[in-house]
């Protein structure tokens, strides 16, 4: 032993309170309170992993580690949190001010961004399809695609039934898009693409077909079957919108100066 260490002071042995405290004990961190923001994260979790049908309180209950009790302290029923879903797609999303000389470039950008809110979870179109978008959240937004439309001339009848076809088209499509990726999930596909998944095999199958039957009896798929399903997704869904837009546009009270170019004079619409 050295000088140095004979030197140093023994380490005292505990003394007999310290014995016979108790160890401390860990402290559990702190559980995030559950809230309804948590609850409707966790329903889009089990929506992306499940799909709609697999979508149930149960399931958010423990997909957030709680009891399916805790969740209607935030959310009355799945209608309700469904509700919450599809309103949450809008956060951030304002109508713009209606401008009379850009209403169709301003439907174009709504109906677009509608379609991108509905591909950013799975199912969502079903959900959108099952509820009434009528809530105090949403109808600054109907209000705001209302006045697109009257500003830009259209009678009143007419821009009343607008939106609700705009945004059926949207739902409809979309909600193809969605069974066309669960048929790819299915057979091992990849799902993360807005395109069809199996469209461009599928689409020269299906073109050799209509050019194959007889001519006596299908001329025009005949004819038409080098141009039909030959676009994508994004292409297929401006060019439905185009069609519904140069169909409204017919309804505005001076035709020629709102036509397209290319476009002849339409047949006089029926009244109002």
């Amino acid at each position: 032993m050295t000088d140095a260490a004979a030197d140093s002071p023994a380490t005292p042995p505990p003394s007999p309170w310290e014995r016979e405290r108790p160890a401390r004990a860990h402290a559990a961190p702190a559980r995030t309170p559950l809230s309804r923001e948590r609850v409707v994260e966790a329903a889009f979790t089990v929506l992306d992993r499940q799909g709609l049908d697999g979508l149930s309180m149960r399931q958010v209950a423990a997909e957030l580690g709680v009891t399916v009790s805790a969740l209607y302290a935030h959310v009355r029923s799945k209608d309700d949190l469904l509700e919450l879903m599809y309103t949450r797609l809008f956060d951030g999303f304002e109508v713009p001010e209606a401008d009379p000389e850009r209403w169709q470039e301003q439907l174009l950008d709504f109906a677009r961004a509608g379609r991108q809110r509905l591909l950013s979870h799975r199912d969502m179109a079903r959900i959108s399809m099952a509820h009434v978008p009528f809530t105090a959240e949403l109808l600054p937004h109907i209000e705001g695609l209302l006045a697109i439309f009257r500003t830009a001339g259209l009678p009143d009848r007419i821009a009343a039934e607008a939106g609700d076809l705009i945004s059926t088209y949207i739902d409809g499509f979309v909600l193809e898009e969605g069974m066309w990726q669960d048929r790819a999930a299915q057979q091992g596909g990849e799902t993360s693409s807005l395109a069809r998944p199996d469209w461009r095999e599928m689409a020269g199958e299906m073109q050799n077909y209509f050019a194959s039957l007889p001519e006596a009896d299908f001329p025009h798929l005949r004819a038409l079957s080098g141009l039909m399903v030959t676009d994508s997704s994004d292409e297929r869904f401006d060019i439905g919108l185009q069609i519904i837009l140069r169909g409204l546009a017919s309804y505005l009270p001076d035709r020629t100066e709102h036509a397209a170019p290319d476009d002849r004079p339409a047949a006089q619409p029926p009244p109002a």
